[in-house]
């Protein structure tokens, strides 16, 4: 994949104190990486719950109760972007150039398009009207499917960093 396009933007990142900041602090490196996972355990455990009952697990626990636990993914979602970000201001370059670093960033806009379908068509509405023994519709299925799919694909090439690509 072709990066030259965002090459100036990650020379000029690396340029701010931010990434002067993260790399010469290996606590604060150590920190936002326990934040991220808490971040990432937060929004797969929130979501991944709510998929999982969509997809027929435990269809005796009604799915408005899970609904509700999608503020605390949010919440974890924002953890992630957060550290995310101090993690690329840290070295640009180095993930810019990373193909697990592209695919993961790839599955993160996927899983996002998929949350935007789920709640522009009404369809989380309409399932949170089901009750306990209800089957979700077909196409909340695939959602829920797609969810899990997109978000254990960010896990896997965000793991796969330092493996793949020759940036680490």
């Amino acid at each position: 994949m072709d990066t030259s396009f965002i090459d100036p933007f990650a020379r000029w990142i690396q340029t701010t104190e931010l990434s002067f900041v993260m790399k010469d602090n290996q606590w604060l490196w150590a920190g936002c990486e326990t934040i991220h996972f808490l971040g990432l355990a937060l929004m797969v455990g929130a979501i991944g719950v709510l998929d999982l009952r969509m997809l027929g697990v435990a269809k005796q626990i009604p799915l408005r109760p899970l609904h509700r636990l999608v503020p605390w993914g949010i919440l974890g979602f924002a953890m992630n972007l957060v550290t995310g970000i101090m993690f690329y201001a840290a070295d640009a370059m180095q993930y810019s150039h990373n193909i697990a670093f592209q695919f993961k960033m790839l599955f993160v806009g996927l899983a996002g398009l998929n949350v935007l379908y789920f709640y522009a068509t009404g369809l989380s509405h309409r399932i949170e009207e089901l009750g306990p023994g209800a089957d979700a519709p077909l196409s909340a299925k695939i959602v829920a499917a797609t969810s899990l799919i997109m978000w254990f694909g960010v896990m896997y090439w965000g793991r796969m960093l330092p493996f793949i690509g020759t940036a680490f």
